[in-house]
């Protein structure tokens, strides 16, 4: 579990367009970032 101020572990998410997103190449580009998560998305319920 993460706790305020502490760094996420490095992650691979895919994109939309096919490519892969790695969290050090988001951080590269952007100084911070805020990645949702929606559990019940597309769940229907």
């Amino acid at each position: 579990m993460l706790h305020v101020g502490e760094r996420a572990p490095e992650f691979k998410l895919p994109t939309t367009s096919g490519q892969e997103l790695t969290l050090a190449d988001a951080l590269a580009k952007h100084k911070a970032l805020v990645f949702l998560f929606y559990v019940l998305d597309f769940t229907g319920g």
